[in-house]
């Protein structure tokens, strides 16, 4: 009983009241009111009631049920729970490109329906990591900060199309700053930027700032979606992007541009027919993550338990006493 003490102390200050209640209302059961002023003693307790036949005061009840209540409140506690330490939980953000070339038709249905596969794969991979959803072509938009919430998360990137961008482009680095926002408060090791996309305009300043994320502590994977031998360019209005040869323009899969970017981002570059090899790596970082999360065996998290709880039983039991007809 040496590390006896309470939580939540100031509750104490509920009891001087008690006192002055419990003098109120003794006084006030013995009191006969205003039929004194009127009625002469001995006539007076002719008339009154056979004291037998009246309730008991519950005031003695009430008064220690209001001290058991107040030193539930103020947390009475002798004993600590040793609990080991944990690092925060892995997060992610997957990056997903919405400019038009998305929408060509070089792989079966279109770039922009793998894509969304891709999507579900990492949701689905996620497991207790944080996940948020970035959505960029000319500009990048946050559509869900980081969040635990998978389901939302995937009903919100199933209607995501390039339609819905306000501007169309294809830059990568203000997704990449975007996300590097989103992290920034997120504690932990595993923290990683997922970008599916076709390929990107920006390629300079793409590169700076995955090199940037990545001595921050920050991955950036690429998924690239489409094919080497390209498709033509969907204009974003029904047809197609054409030159000043009136000819219609080609589409292609940079593969090496996307690899230079997660090598700039200390990440791994995959088609998306390997995206299973890339869940799988990112899958076993963040186990790996979270088992080496647990400290040291001497470095625990101590924490006082509020033994208050024991009280209420005898609470209970005083306020259905108190309850009984009767008595009040």
């Amino acid at each position: 009983m040496s590390h006896f003490h309470l939580l939540h102390p100031y509750w104490l200050l509920a009891l001087p009241p008690l006192l002055a209640f419990a003098i109120w209302l003794a006084r006030r059961r013995g009191r006969d009111g205003p039929w004194r002023q009127l009625l002469d003693g001995e006539l007076l307790s002719l008339l009154r009631l056979n004291e037998a036949g009246r309730g008991r005061s519950p005031w003695f009840l009430i008064g220690l049920a209001w001290t058991l209540a107040v030193l539930a409140l103020a947390g009475p506690t002798w004993q600590r729970q040793i609990t080991p330490a944990y690092r925060a939980p892995a997060a992610w953000i997957v990056a997903l490109e919405l400019s038009p070339s998305m929408e060509a038709a070089d792989v079966a249905p279109s770039r922009m329906a793998r894509a969304h596969y891709a999507v579900d794969d990492l949701l689905s991979a996620a497991h207790d990591a944080r996940v948020g959803l970035i959505a960029f072509a000319g500009e990048a938009y946050t559509v869900a900060p980081l969040t635990s919430d998978v389901a939302t998360i995937r009903n919100l990137a199933r209607p995501l199309t390039p339609g819905l961008m306000p501007e169309s482009g294809d830059r990568l680095a203000p997704a990449l700053e975007e996300a590097q926002r989103l992290l920034q408060a997120s504690p932990g090791k595993h923290r990683q930027v997922i970008v599916i996309t076709d390929g990107f305009d920006d390629p300079a300043r793409a590169l700076l700032t995955a090199r940037r994320l990545q001595q921050q502590g920050i991955g950036v994977s690429v998924v690239g979606v489409g094919t080497a031998a390209g498709a033509p360019e969907p204009d974003g209005n029904g047809g197609f992007v054409r030159d000043a040869q009136k000819q219609v323009v080609l589409t292609h899969l940079d593969s090496g541009l996307l690899q230079r970017v997660a090598t700039a981002g200390g990440g791994s570059y995959v088609p998306f027919t390997s995206l299973p090899t890339l869940v799988k790596a990112l899958d076993d970082a963040r186990s790996r993550e979270m088992t080496s999360g647990i400290a040291a065996p001497h470095v625990k998290l101590a924490s006082w338990l509020n033994d208050g709880v024991w009280l209420l039983p005898p609470l209970l039991l005083l306020a259905a006493l108190i309850a009984r007809r009767g008595w009040l």
